[in-house]
């Protein structure tokens, strides 16, 4: 067992074998620890998330080791709530998979049948989880050229696992059956099919077809009118923590320290919903008497005049307001005094662009409906962030970790010292970066899939990192370098294309060594 550094709340345990990890994960969950918020299971390892008053530090370790000391990994573990999942065999890899394993095309069909998969954690998609068998013959490659575009519902194979794509995705897994039993249906509560803990067998037949609820959109008669933009406009809050055992992200503003400021200058709790725009312009009207206040990257402009970014202005029925492209910065807040109307998708407002869950994004057209809720005085701007500006260098300080030590020292190094610019292919889910020597590695070897905090800086096979923002995913299978202190997560989502980044760390990489409990 290993506990390697990700950030002041966050570290990650590794385990043997997933085995292990499932048995730690079911000892956890049968004796809390109290500093303990929430657990991202994956194939080796489990994420920890501590509550925000306690650090995840050796002492949180040697809490982890003394409840692993009193588990019993060899027990013999309750199946869970079983499910039976209908499947038409007629996967295109099918043929090859029973190839590889030496079987008929009918004896692959009725070892999967037979056989009791296990939810072990949930991840890549909402309502996608991995799913393990004890018959070893399942242990299987991924196909060599992944697909572009694999269909709802595919039932399919790889690595020990079984798992059913939610949703049109790309994906490299070998497709053997099809189901219509949603995985992911936001009319269930909960919405995702499986979680980890439960069992699953298949059986061969055709399954009755449910369609999933989407939330419905309507166009409110008047509110705030969305008469241009150059980018969806999303509605955005602190996002939806706690559901990871669906396999969703937090998702939420990538700006909150804004989010919270715009919030403030209406009245509004600071952790209402908020519009979130990306560059401009964007041209809006009022259908209603209505107080905004906007900050962030870009200013307002009303009758050709600037409001000062932070300050609350009110509108009358008819007025305009026009927000430019900013000169720096990425993205811009607008808070409503009483609230937008939004309904919330699994108790957040957030629209998560990569899981798509949340309010559809809002384009020429749409009407934002005021909730008018109760609200205190409008207050007055606060001090508004110097942003960065395309081709400025800024830092942003790091926790080396957790995979830091698959990399060279040299390489460390270059990570540390380099320069890294902001690419244009950068969105909510995660900042693209490019260095002119691309990072490399000494073990090349595939990473078991594992949970990502947010901030993390994942390095692919090219070398050039990735920086995850709000809307990452919630497990990855590359190698996490470094992530990022949480207090400059505001910082690196307002860097826009071109921009210069050098990353700092004020300690080497070293996992913890856990402490004995007082």
């Amino acid at each position: 067992m290993r506990f390697l550094p990700v950030g002041p709340l966050t570290l990650l345990v590794e385990m043997d074998d997933l085995d292990q990890t499932m048995a730690l994960f079911e000892a956890l969950s049968a004796a809390p620890i109290a500093a303990i918020a929430e657990i991202v299971p994956a194939a080796r390892t489990l994420l920890i998330r501590t509550r925000p008053d306690v650090p995840a530090d050796a002492g949180l370790a040697g809490q982890i080791l003394e409840c692993w000391g009193n588990a019993d990994p060899g027990e013999s573990k309750d199946a869970g709530e079983m499910i039976e999942i209908p499947v038409t065999y007629d996967g295109e890899d099918l043929a090859d998979v029973a190839r590889h394993m030496g079987l008929s095309e009918a004896e692959l069909i009725a070892a999967h049948q037979e056989t009791i998969w296990r939810v072990a954690f949930c991840g890549f998609a909402p309502g996608f989880a991995y799913m393990i068998s004890d018959d070893a013959r399942f242990d299987l490659p991924r196909r060599s050229s992944p697909r572009t575009a694999i269909p709802a519902g595919s039932v399919a194979l790889a690595g020990r696992f079984s798992g059913i794509y939610p949703q049109s995705t790309p994906g490299g897994w070998q497709l053997v059956g099809t189901t219509k039993l949603p995985m992911w249906d936001l009319s269930r509560d909960p919405p995702a099919l499986l979680r980890p803990g439960m069992s699953c067998r298949f059986v061969a037949r055709e399954a009755k077809a449910y369609a999933s609820a989407k939330v419905a959109q309507t166009v409110p008669p008047y509110g705030l009118r969305v008469l241009e933009t150059a980018f969806p406009i999303l509605f955005q809050d602190e996002g939806r923590a706690g559901q990871t055992g669906q396999g969703v992200s937090a998702s939420g503003a990538v700006d909150l320290q804004a989010m919270h400021r715009a919030n403030r200058a209406v009245g509004n709790p600071a952790q209402a919903a908020v519009l979130e725009i990306t560059l401009g312009p964007v041209r809006l009207m009022a259908d209603v008497p209505m107080v905004l206040a906007l900050t962030g990257a870009a200013q307002a402009l009303l009758d050709g005049s600037h409001v000062a970014r932070g300050q609350a202005f009110a509108l009358d029925a008819g007025d305009e307001v026009l927000i430019a492209p900013p000169q720096a910065g990425m993205r811009s807040y607008l808070a409503l005094r009483g609230g937008y109307e939004v309904d919330p998708v699994l108790g957040s407002a957030a629209t998560d662009t990569l899981a798509h869950i949340g309010p559809a994004p809002l384009t020429a057209g749409s009407v934002i409906a005021p909730a008018e809720r109760p609200a205190l005085a409008v207050g007055a701007p606060e001090t508004e962030l110097a942003l960065p500006r395309s081709s400025e260098l800024i830092e942003l300080p790091v926790t080396l970790g957790p995979r830091t030590d698959w990399f060279p020292e040299a390489e460390v190094d270059r990570f540390l010292k380099q320069e890294w610019v902001v690419t244009p292919r950068s969105s909510r889910v995660g900042i693209r970066l490019e260095g002119d020597v691309p990072l490399s590695r000494t073990d090349a070897s595939e990473l078991p899939s594992e949970g990502t905090e947010i901030g993390a800086i994942q390095v692919p096979h090219t070398g050039q990192p990735i920086l995850f923002l709000a809307d990452h995913p919630l497990t990855g299978g590359y190698p996490v370098i470094a992530t990022l202190l949480p207090g400059a997560l505001s910082l690196a989502g307002q860097t826009p294309p071109g921009t210069r980044i050098r990353f700092t760390a004020d300690h080497a990489f070293a996992p913890f060594m856990p402490e004995s409990p007082a």
